[in-house]
């Protein structure tokens, strides 16, 4: 077995440093806590390698922690090393210079940063609503200003175009609903009360919300991505140096134009959803098409669907205010639009739901 030299590293009169014997993870002992403890000086340190027999990466990784002691540590000369030794060092000293990853936060901290960037994102949203609010307001005292073919060109998209997946949709919750409802019903001898049950239903609840849902995913994402996209490709900054006001061309037309569709397609949800139900009811329990429409005419009140029409408008709002919003807040490239538009439909359709949840509140409150 060959025999180990302790590695060293001593000064010489002359200023170089020697470093000596084997440089290795047997021959180093206590050198790494003897060294710590030598000054090196200021400036580049003189290293003389003339002394050494062999070195590894633990060697290697010792002598540059040396090096780096001091503050205005600077790339050391060398000085008669063989020139595999010296490449080693080199090595180590590219290791020892890369940044090491920071460590992850605690659970503490990173609940604490969420609820500060919800915090913020829920304030730009609140100053994004006021200048939607500022620009209406100016249309509304000069109407000339409102670009009408955008507008319907929007209703025609958002509206019309939506009109046979939303029909679909609401034609199978009214099968699903009398259904669910016969299958208890049949039992009582209560076959007619699955009209009361469907024209509930889907006046008051399913109509409205499930037309909300197809359209934030739908024109709610379309929303955020048109505008992400105008955003990363500097198109709103080139609105804003011509004085065009990305709010008046790119919301505002928007918002009137969803406004206007929503309360239609919930109406055609409505009618579809019911037409569903009566098709159900009429195979499953033998209630006619005319006795039907019959009870549906005399218990349905006005009110009920007054109560749907309204939650479509305050849902129309929700979902363009929130698709815009996220739209303008994207940065970066396509990854940031195709993000921004996730969180938007995400956001629209949580909002959507908690919203008609307040309103089942508090109508059950006022006793509506």
């Amino acid at each position: 077995m060959n025999r180990v030299e302790p590695a060293t590293l001593t000064p010489s009169e002359a200023g170089p440093w020697l470093l000596a014997g084997d440089w290795t993870l047997r021959g180093l002992g206590a050198l790494p806590q003897q060294i710590d403890a030598k000054p090196r000086g200021t400036g580049a340190a003189v290293l003389d390698g003339s002394g050494l027999i062999a070195m590894d990466s633990a060697g290697a990784w010792v002598l540059q922690r040396w090096l780096g002691q001091a503050a205005d540590a600077e790339a050391p000369r060398f000085e008669r090393w063989p020139p595999r030794l010296q490449a080693m060092v080199v090595r180590a000293s590219a290791v020892h210079d890369a940044p090491l990853p920071a460590p992850a936060p605690a659970l503490l901290e990173r609940t604490g940063r969420r609820a500060v960037a919800s915090a913020r994102q829920a304030q730009a949203m609140l100053v994004f609503m006021g200048q939607v609010a500022v620009c209406a307001l100016g249309v509304a005292k000069q109407p000339g200003r409102l670009r009408w073919r955008t507008m319907l060109r929007h209703i025609q998209i958002a509206g019309f175009d939506a009109l046979p997946i939303v029909g679909l949709t609401a034609f199978l919750i009214g099968v699903v609903v009398a259904y669910q409802g016969a299958d208890q019903l049949r039992h009582y001898g209560a076959n007619i009360f699955v009209v009361d049950l469907v024209g509930y239903a889907m006046l008051r609840e399913f109509a409205p919300l499930m037309t909300a849902i197809i359209i934030a995913g739908r024109s709610g994402s379309a929303y955020a991505a048109q505008i992400g996209t105008m955003v990363v490709t500097e198109e709103v900054d080139a609105m804003r140096t011509l004085a065009i006001d990305p709010i008046d061309l790119l919301v505002l037309p928007k918002l009137l134009a969803l406004l206007v569709a929503m309360p239609l397609l919930t109406l055609f949800a409505d009618i579809t959803g019911v037409f569903g139900g009566m098709v159900m009811a009429n195979s499953l329990l033998g209630i006619g098409w005319v006795e039907f429409a019959d009870r549906f005419g005399r218990e349905m009140q006005g009110s009920t669907l007054l109560i749907g029409i309204g939650k479509s408008f305050v849902f129309a709002a929700i979902i363009v205010m929130v698709g815009c919003f996220q739209g303008f807040r994207t940065e970066g490239g396509a990854d940031s639009v195709g993000r921004q538009t996730t969180l938007s439909v995400v956001q629209a359709i949580f909002l959507v739901i908690v919203v008609d949840a307040l309103f089942s509140v508090v109508f059950n409150m006022l006793d509506l």
